[in-house]
């Protein structure tokens, strides 16, 4: 009986032992172990910070002729759906109205792009035709400290190119004294102050004729 009674006593200890002891939990240490890499198992390193996750790749068709919008259905149904478009002759205008604009440049060329990639489409309206060389690339430059020579270009790229706070007034240079309400569609003929001048932060005026006319 004595004997029996120290087996009991001796057992009942090693239990509270293991009760007390956290890592003697077989669904601690089970756990654990899974967490931990197999032994001599290569690392993998992390990937580098901002890397594109599974980007994919798709063909881009080539839109130069098409209409602007039919160019942008064609863009989304190959999966490029950063869209974008400017006005390939400079003048700054905006493609309200996709349908009555044609594709004359694209950025990137056709080929095969990750489907991420931005789309830029230069654009001239139906009726005009495309030039030789996209001038609208980037939007207008910005002007420095100095005034850049705005002669044939959209009073509208001068609005642009000055800074935001800068007093502009522009007349029509011919004698039908027109008021100049849609900027994009008049060309610069005369500029104060002259190209080269240093800016100030003084007014400045142009006068201008209708695109398709002639300078007085």
């Amino acid at each position: 009986m004595r004997r029996t009674a120290i087996a009991l006593s001796v057992a009942a200890a090693v239990l509270g032992l293991a009760a007390c002891d956290p890592k003697g939990s077989a669904g601690t240490g089970a756990e654990t172990t899974a967490a931990r890499p197999a032994a001599g198992a290569p690392s993998q390193p992390a990937p580098p910070s901002g890397a594109p996750v599974d980007a994919k790749t798709a063909t881009l068709p080539d839109f130069v002729g098409m209409g602007l919008q039919s160019a942008q259905d064609a863009a989304q149904s190959a999966g490029f759906l950063v869209l974008t478009s400017h006005d390939a002759l400079g003048r700054d205008r905006n493609q309200i109205s996709d349908r009555n604009w044609k594709v004359c440049t694209q950025n990137p060329a056709p080929g095969d792009h990750p489907t991420t990639t931005k789309i830029d489409m230069g654009a001239v309206k139906l009726d005009e035709s495309c030039p030789t060389q996209d001038q609208g690339v980037g939007g207008p430059a910005k002007a420095g400290s100095t005034m850049p020579d705005f002669k044939g270009k959209a009073v509208s790229v001068v609005r642009d190119s000055l800074p935001g706070n800068t007093s502009i007034n522009a007349k029509d240079a011919s004698p039908k004294n027109r008021a100049i309400l849609v900027q994009s569609n008049w060309q610069v003929c005369g500029q104060d102050p002259a190209p080269g001048a240093a800016l100030t932060g003084q007014p400045v005026s142009v006068k201008a004729v209708k695109f398709g006319e002639t300078c007085p």
